[in-house]
């Protein structure tokens, strides 16, 4: 998964507990009670209408964060765009509804179901009559006995990113005719409807050279309602246009094009007319849903243009001049105050232009996460762990971040699945909610003690408990962009803390020093630059333990779109200074936040997303399995980033991914999410928000949530058809 801006999975896209007898598990739900899975917390926000309603043509533009490096999804760096544009352009025998839970794509497939269980698992598709690629040759079990052995992982010339299920495959086999796929496999597959979902032609995966290299810059074989017509890397784009051989809808828009654009840039661009769709950030939301009258800027403050208030200048640099400006200076403030009446003539123009759009609301299939490093220091011990996360405010943390943008602020209940997939249940019960004299009992009970002794090497700031000790004595020039420290307590602070009281200066935030006058009982957790003085009562009641105070590393990214998660991380570490724990705040950059840091295991807390998987067995093992020691005496974490794990979570997902009865598979998966909680590995927190700007004219298009996109659907209104009434997400 991502954390709020940067992709985990699509970099792609990635917990020892109590004793069995300490460790309270929820009991399965009977048939007769509610289903735990409950209902998505947020429906789809897509503008929905009719085929009929919707225009025959146009090109629509659609931001993406990059044209990808490959085209092939089963490569270690496809991305987001790659899934995109295999979504529309390759056969899925599945796709996930509104629940995120998979339905058959008809379009492909007739049928799919499970013929034998003994001697061995055997699944028979069939397929669609009508299904053919693009050279005209139809669809068939050749392509699934090459996709296969591409991704059954024997064969190691292929440079495959993931097997999970194709490496259970015993064969594949025609079954009584063309249009009857007979899949066999060695070993029970519970999840074998994530497989040949995408589908690619024999032509790409027969052979290692045709897999690695073929389908890298373009596919020349397709099979869905649009192919892909260039992929132009000098221009950003990714241009899919209408496959002529689709049986079936045919596609509303002659082309769909996808543009890199970064976030921060992406308002600028949807005033400019370059892009019709784009996901956005919470700023260009305000500006959208902000966007004033013609000739007025946000406030209702009016804008000159370029050409206004002509003679203005004149008079100006007259005034200037005789009020004993010498004719440069006043040149200079001249110059200053045009530039100023040009931008703000511009952005007037762009908010003109932004009418036209609107925001489409709904909360993305996936969810933001605190981790906690177990692999050593403080937070190796359970009872630490579990002492962090007592002291979250869930509830609050999501209120926080969704409750601004008119969503549903509920915390996720699950590592596995959210509410409305099958899987989901809420089993944040086995660890227990927020509860800080539960949290201080913890810790006492873990040995650190409120107010104990420091070493002198620690109060000089040295080496410290947590964020591997020698973090945290590092210059800001030694390699991390910012570092913060919350709670810290020596004598130094606490002098600056009497300064303070006389004469408040500043307001630390983001790293930088503003002036401003300090209020009385603000915001617990606030956070500053090395060398500010902490607000005043943060030091108190700090835990030690042999010398050293409890401080814990939180590591975050610092680029554009982070600033949810300096948000989240602020509110954090005022939560656990309460308990008495200090957090030292480090932002680094973000193309080293996930490789440098939480994959090498540099951090203490961090914050990041996974995305949810309707196929929770398979996607969600290699995430949560225990570390095991490789070879060559390194550890093998898998996508097990905090490094807690467990043998009998383990087993539960083994014991999941055999089990083709589907009731008693989900139940497996509730049963080991439950440990998970109890381990307090991870925690997760809320699901992230999905903001999408949509021309208002933009039909069947917008915040898709778990659904995948109909691609031959969207489009644009029909001329007199009248304004879509968009559902909200409040």
């Amino acid at each position: 998964m991502s954390h709020d801006g940067v992709g985990l999975r699509a970099v792609m896209r990635s917990v020892a507990f109590l004793t069995a007898g300490a460790l309270a598990v929820p009991a399965l739900v009977g048939c007769s009670a509610k289903d735990p899975a409950g209902k998505p917390l947020a429906e789809p926000d897509v503008a929905s209408v009719a085929r009929a309603m919707v225009a025959d043509g146009g090109s629509l533009g659609w931001a993406v964060d990059s044209v990808p490096e490959t085209l092939n999804t089963f490569q270690a760096d496809a991305d987001g765009t790659t899934t995109r544009v295999a979504q529309a352009v390759l056969p899925s025998m599945y796709r996930l509804d509104a629940n995120g839970r998979p339905q058959v794509n008809p379009d492909y497939l007739e049928k799919a179901e499970v013929v034998e269980t003994e001697p061995k698992q055997v699944v028979l598709y069939k397929l669609n009559q009508q299904a053919v690629w693009s050279d005209g040759r139809e669809i068939g079990a050749a392509d699934f006995a090459a996709q296969w052995r591409a991704l059954s992982g024997k064969d190691t010339a292929y440079w495959t990113a993931r097997n999970a299920g194709y490496d259970r495959i015993e064969r594949i086999e025609r079954g009584k005719n063309d249009l009857e796929v007979k899949v066999t496999f060695g070993r029970p597959y519970a999840d074998w409807k994530s497989l040949f979902s995408p589908l690619y032609p024999k032509d790409v995966m027969g052979t290692p050279d045709s897999f690695n290299d073929g389908a890298r810059k373009k596919l020349k074989v397709s099979a869905g309602p649009y192919r892909v017509k260039e992929v132009d890397r000098k221009d950003d784009e990714v241009t899919l246009d209408r496959n002529p051989r689709w049986w079936g809808q045919p596609a509303k828009l002659d082309e769909i094009v996808l543009r890199a654009v970064p976030r921060e840039e992406r308002a600028a661009a949807l005033a400019a007319g370059k892009l019709d769709l784009a996901e956005i950030d919470p700023e260009s939301v305000k500006r959208i849903t902000g966007a004033a009258g013609p000739g007025r800027g946000t406030g209702g403050t009016p804008l000159m243009g370029p050409g206004s208030d002509l003679g203005a200048a004149d008079s100006l640099r007259s005034w200037a001049v005789a009020n004993g400006s010498d004719e440069e200076a006043a040149d200079d403030e001249i110059s200053a105050r045009e530039q100023q009446r040009t931008a703000a003539a511009a952005y007037a123009r762009q908010q003109q232009a932004l009418r036209g759009f609107e925001v489409r609301r709904s909360l993305e299939p996936a969810y933001t996460q605190l981790a906690l490093n177990g692999a050593d220091g403080p937070l190796a011990d359970e009872r630490v762990r579990r002492a962090v996360a007592r002291a979250l405010d869930r509830e609050a943390l999501a209120s926080v971040v969704l409750k601004p943008l008119g969503l549903p602020a509920e915390p996720v209940g699950s590592h596995l699945a959210l509410s409305g997939q099958a899987a989901y249940a809420d089993n944040s019960g086995a660890l227990g909610g927020q509860d800080t004299a539960e949290a201080q009992a913890l810790l006492t009970d873990a040995g650190w003690v409120r107010g104990g002794p420091l070493k002198e090497e620690t109060k000089k700031g040295e080496k410290a408990a947590g964020a591997e000790g020698e973090r945290a004595g590092k210059k800001p020039e030694d390699g991390d962009d910012d570092t913060y420290i919350v709670g810290e307590d020596d004598k130094a602070r606490r002098e600056a803390d009497r300064e303070t009281k006389k004469d408040p200066k500043h307001l630390a935030q983001d790293g930088k020093q503003y002036t401003n006058k300090l209020k009385q009982g603000g915001a617990p957790g606030a956070y500053a630059p090395r060398g500010t003085a902490a607000p005043v009562g943060t030091a108190a009641g700090a835990l030690a333990k042999d010398g050293k105070p409890l401080t814990l590393r939180f590591v975050l990214p610092s680029g554009p779109g982070s600033q949810t998660l300096g948000t989240v991380a602020d509110r954090i570490s005022g939560m656990l200074r309460k308990v008495g724990i200090r957090t030292e705040i480090s932002k680094v950059k973000d193309e080293s936040y996930f490789k440098d840091h939480i994959a090498s295991g540099q951090y203490d807390l961090a914050l990041y997303s996974w995305p949810a998987s309707a196929f929770p067995a398979t996607d969600g093992r290699p995430i949560y399995a225990k570390p095991v020691p490789a070879a060559d005496g390194s550890l093998n974490v898998e996508q097990n980033y905090t490094r807690v794990g467990t043998d009998q979570v383990d087993q539960l997902f083994d014991q999941a991914l055999t089990t083709l009865d589907e009731r008693e598979s989900r139940g497996l998966i509730r049963k080991a999410d439950s440990r998970i909680w109890a381990a307090a590995g991870s925690i997760p927190l809320y699901q992230r928000p999905q903001l999408t700007a949509a021309r208002k004219n933009v039909v069947n298009a917008g915040a898709f949530g778990f659904r995948t996109p109909v691609y031959e659907d969207i489009g644009f209104l029909k001329k007199g058809a009248g304004p879509v009434a968009s559902p909200t997400a409040e």
